[in-house]
């Protein structure tokens, strides 16, 4: 039994893992080395890749956003959107006659073609240039009452008139687009809509109304707010 004990012994110390040599954990270590070299190299090749669509794809369309062919400070994009010629330089047209160049309507986000962007009864020009307002905000101080109805300088008379005094008649806020007897800028006056000659569906044409119970018919009162400019 002794014999026995002793030789199980000692297979069990044989049979024990020998520590490993330096020769062997160097080479381990360089493996590891390797093997991280290996994937941080594929982690720059998927990075110079996702580079390379981004350019291929993303860049292209970033530069077609700002892309200006005439060179006249308005962007192809923004140009065509509002019908203007992005192949002829037109910064310092004017279409609409509101008194803002196109350039100035591209940098105040207004509407080259329409001569009251806000449709509130001031030129854009005037908005900008006279009464220092937003020409695309009908309500700027956000008191209820529209720009246009509003008395900036204190002299008794509401901004629009005012405005009617520096444009040419005939323009297109003065045009009556639903032909109810009201021109267009002064239809918010009777909380009326420019494109809708019955706004309250009643029967009756907004001109026709008497919304101020003054015993004068809408249309009448407005031929009071006509514009005074030079008709020539």
């Amino acid at each position: 039994m002794k014999d026995e004990s002793l030789v199980a012994r000692r297979s069990t110390v044989w049979a024990s893992p020998t520590p490993k040599g330096r020769g062997e954990a160097l080479s381990e270590g360089a493996g590891v080395r390797k093997h991280s070299r290996a994937t941080g190299l594929r982690r720059l090749v998927l990075f110079a890749a996702i580079g390379t669509a981004w350019f291929v794809i993303g860049a292209p369309g970033a530069f077609a956003a700002t892309r200006d062919s005439d060179h006249d400070g308005m962007p192809n994009r923004w140009e065509v959107a509002h019908n203007l010629s992005p192949q002829r330089a037109n910064a310092l047209g004017d279409p609409d006659r509101d008194g803002l160049r196109n350039i100035g309507e591209f940098r105040h986000d207004a509407l080259p073609h329409r001569e009251d962007t806000d449709l509130y009864g001031i030129d854009d020009g005037d908005e900008v240039h006279v009464f220092d307002s937003d020409p695309t905000n009908a309500d700027e101080d956000d008191d209820g009452i529209a720009d246009g109805d509003e008395d900036l300088d204190g002299d008794g008379i509401d901004n629009e008139d005012e405005d009617d005094g520096l444009e040419q008649c005939g323009a297109a806020e003065d045009n009556d687009a639903d032909e109810d007897g009201i021109d267009n800028e002064d239809e918010n006056d009777f909380g009326d809509s420019a494109q809708d000659a019955d706004s309250d569906d009643d029967g009756t044409l907004d001109g026709a109304e008497d919304n101020d119970e003054d015993g004068v018919a809408d249309a009448d009162d407005d031929q009071d707010d006509d514009c005074q400019g030079d008709e020539q």
